[in-house]
């Protein structure tokens, strides 16, 4: 039954990454990652928030895969709300950099999360929509792509912005004049084609609701 949750989650979180992301052009460098085989994607089924030691170990061979760039850690069966999971997923990314020297944590995380609605009034409050990924789900990034890439306009919108995930893994703040572009861009985006973007993700909502309550009932 445990393969059966963890090939389910995958593939609807593929769904996302293909139907919305890619389709909808949110990243570009997304695209490239998953085409080089540089994203890597593991489903934790656990059901409480109050140990990060799986999502720990669940990081540990991508320390050492260097072709890793990109990763998604799932959580399927994990019932928090959006603001709940936040606190959840800061909580392994401060167990995380605890695991190393000062600044050489190798990952920058950002929380995604089903429960968000489009906000068209104000760019950031539509981020977390652009990120409403099937499940609840941690994005993990080397810190060593975020440094090739720094300094350099972000691609795309808050999918993947590299200025963003820099300033976590620094613990610095972003320079304005980026933050407004990229704020620009996310808008400009979703109000090109917000409602087609809902749509999609209401498709895969659907079918992962259908699909987890056929896995509870076998």
């Amino acid at each position: 039954m445990n393969d059966l949750w963890i090939s389910e989650a995958t593939r609807l979180h593929g769904r996302y990454l293909i139907e919305v992301v890619e389709h909808y052009g949110l990243c570009p460098w997304a695209v490239k990652a998953r085409v080089a085989n540089k994203l890597r994607t593991t489903v934790l089924l656990q059901t409480d928030s109050e140990s990060v030691e799986a999502s720990l170990a669940a990081m540990d061979p991508w320390a050492g895969d260097r072709d890793m760039e990109v990763g998604f850690l799932l959580y399927p069966r994990l019932g928090l709300g959006r603001l709940d999971f936040d606190r959840f997923a800061a909580s392994i990314r401060t167990a995380e950099i605890a695991r190393h020297p000062l600044g050489g944590a190798p990952f920058a995380m950002v929380a995604f999360h089903p429960e968000a609605r489009p906000e068209l009034d104000d760019a950031e409050r539509l981020i977390p929509f652009l990120r409403r990924t099937p499940d609840p789900c941690i994005q993990v990034v080397r810190v060593e792509v975020l440094e090739r890439v720094r300094g350099a306009a972000p691609e795309g919108t808050q999918f993947l912005d590299a200025s963003v995930l820099d300033a976590v893994a620094s613990g610095t703040a972003m320079e304005p004049t980026v933050r407004e572009r990229v704020s620009r861009a996310n808008l400009q985006t979703a109000r090109m084609g917000i409602e087609q973007i809902k749509q999609t993700m209401d498709s895969i909502r659907l079918d992962r609701d259908q699909t987890y309550e056929r896995l509870l009932k076998a």
